[in-house]
């Protein structure tokens, strides 16, 4: 079971087993009309138990939608970039909305995956305010270059929408991804800040996730997460 540990200071430290923590990636726009579904799915794992422990979601907003005429407040050029990669990397021949990534893999939602069982190492983040120190001690011993991913997740974003697939409509989005910041271990260790947030939520909870990766890659070794608030 992953650890939660309240602290001195406003200090929150997360840790994962030693087993892999699934990352389930959310690639979503205000803008697409098909998004809902895959949307509604991701907000009920807020009352999954499993939630933290086996799995964290994040849900990045891509901003090839906005030129149907609303533009997403929580979209990022960014993170339509990091799409495109996993695209290439799928040998896909273009880039769409929803999609899901499994630990790195194009991925279809419905049932939750199974618990892992690989056992790659332990990942640990200390957050207070917006500084970050995250430690990843891998189970083979070994040392390696490693980059370390650092998320601000919102919930309760919600729009009116006016223009485009879903004008008319108000939507409610969880899991969404505020800010992101990567970085490089250097002997598995690395004290970082989290940049601001891209734009506000309506829910004061806010939530972390985590996520390692080999120097330069996309997929992840191991993750973890939890409540802030």
């Amino acid at each position: 079971m992953a650890a939660t540990i309240s602290a001195h200071g406003g200090e929150v430290v997360f840790e994962s087993k030693p087993v892999r923590t699934h990352l389930i990636e959310l690639y979503t726009s205000e803008g697409c009309s098909s998004c809902m579904p895959a949307e509604a799915w991701m907000s009920a794992l807020k009352n999954e138990p499993r939630l933290w422990q086996d799995f964290v979601p994040v849900a990045f907003h891509v901003d090839y939608w906005d030129h149907l005429g609303w533009r997403d407040p929580f979209a990022s050029k960014i993170w339509t970039e990091r799409q495109t990669d996993y695209s290439v990397r799928w040998k896909k021949e273009s880039v769409y909305t929803p999609a899901f990534a499994l630990d790195g893999q194009e991925w279809h939602f419905g049932a939750l995956p199974a618990a892992a069982t690989e056992t790659p190492g332990v990942l640990k983040i200390s957050v207070n305010g917006d500084r970050v120190a995250a430690a990843f001690k891998p189970a083979s011993g070994a040392t390696g270059r490693y980059d370390i991913h650092v998320a601000r997740l919102g919930f309760s974003a919600t729009a009116n929408v006016t223009a485009g697939e879903n004008s008319g409509r108000k939507l409610i989005h969880d899991f969404v991804v505020l800010s992101l910041t990567n970085e490089t271990m250097k002997s598995g260790a690395k004290e970082l800040r989290l940049p601001a947030p891209i734009t506000s939520t309506a829910e004061p909870r806010t939530a972390v996730a985590a996520w390692v990766t080999q120097a330069g890659q996309i997929e992840p070794i191991q993750t973890v997460g939890g409540w802030l608030q």
